[in-house]
């Protein structure tokens, strides 16, 4: 099995890409070790020591580490634990993978927030998983979208600008009554 890497916008975090289907549908975050238990592979990833962050995509895992920790000195062990598991044949996840969350907006916003969910998962999305992470809709209040960074890109030094000039601009060019788009955090 040969998995490869590459780098995101986020100095802290890698993109393993191991060829082969991680997730069926939807993502996962694991921003703890407790929060990966569910995971089979989030365990073995977290496992290596300097590891805090799992995120798992269809077909590849971002792994975020501490600041004081070398890429070149966990790499090989993130690389062995990703590798163990494919062979394991044990399932990325135990039951089901994370389902869309739940928004909050008015139902007189159904017909925008139907636009912006759209545009998020034809234009934005695919952007955001090549740097390894996802981006997930919260909410829409009086022209204001609420979205969550995810992955690689939660943490990102890049993450507010790339919410603010690229995601803010292309949704208010093609939907009016978006005036701003604000990151929320869980």
């Amino acid at each position: 099995m040969f998995i490869q890497t590459e780098t995101t916008p986020n100095p802290a975090t890698l993109k393993f890409l191991p060829g082969q289907t991680v997730l069926d549908a939807g993502t996962a975050d694991f921003p703890t070790a407790d929060a990966g238990a569910q995971s089979p592979l989030a365990r073995r990833i977290f496992a290596v020591d300097g590891v805090t962050g799992v995120f798992l995509g269809n077909d590849f895992v971002t792994v975020t580490k501490t600041d004081g920790t070398e890429w070149d000195h966990v790499k090989p062990s993130i690389l062995g634990a990703i590798m163990e598991h494919f062979q394991s044949g044990d399932p990325a996840m135990e039951g089901e993978a994370e389902a869309a969350h739940g928004s909050n907006h008015d139902e007189a916003d159904e017909e925008v927030v139907g636009q912006i969910k759209e545009l998020l998962d034809t234009r934005v999305r695919p952007a955001v998983a090549q740097d390894g992470g996802d981006i997930t809709f919260h909410g829409f209040d009086r022209g204001v979208v609420y979205l969550q960074m995810r992955g690689a890109c939660a943490g990102c030094p890049s993450s507010t600008m790339t919410l603010k000039m690229g995601i803010e601009n292309l949704l208010r060019h093609y939907i009016p009554e978006v005036l701003e788009v604000r990151p929320v955090g869980l």
